[in-house]
């Protein structure tokens, strides 16, 4: 099985999304018992709580239903996960900074690493914009899911 968590700060945007997108493109190759998703924020302001209802919308309109609940990334995480994938610049920072004994670095990786377009070298916030925000995300996480998705693959 392969362990992948996507990580934003709070955990209700952009994570969640990369799960959902993550998610429906690996039950639609079949690849449901050897992949596994999850999320996580940095902090643990929204812990406990649904995505983001305005993040909700717009990835319905695309198909993907957002079911998870917010909590923090935890240092277990390191040992649990295979990937551990940074939205942006600030949380793969945290993160580095979460791993104190430096054992867990090769598993740490931007979002977009694995986009094929290479728009963007990060996710953005869209917490504070407006609906174009949303979509500007759900783009970046369609393209570099199939990336990642691509990449998990080519390791099987």
């Amino acid at each position: 099985m392969v362990n992948v968590i996507f990580v934003c700060m709070g955990n209700i945007c952009r994570s969640p999304s990369g799960e959902a997108v993550m998610n429906k493109l690996v039950k639609r190759v079949g690849l449901e018992n050897e992949i596994q998703c999850d999320s996580a924020g940095t902090i643990a302001y929204h812990e406990g709580e649904q995505a983001d209802a305005r993040m909700k919308r717009h990835a319905i309109r695309r198909g993907y239903k957002l079911t998870s609940i917010a909590r923090r990334f935890r240092n277990i995480d390191f040992e649990k996960f295979d990937y551990v994938i940074a939205m942006d610049k600030a949380n793969y920072a945290d993160l580095i900074s979460f791993d104190t004994e430096k054992k867990y670095k090769d598993k740490i990786f931007m979002m977009t690493n694995f986009s094929s377009n290479g728009k963007f070298d990060e996710v953005p916030d869209p917490y504070y914009g407006g609906p174009e925000g949303f979509e500007t995300v759900l783009d970046i996480l369609e393209d570099s899911c199939s990336g990642l998705l691509e990449e998990i693959k080519s390791k099987l």
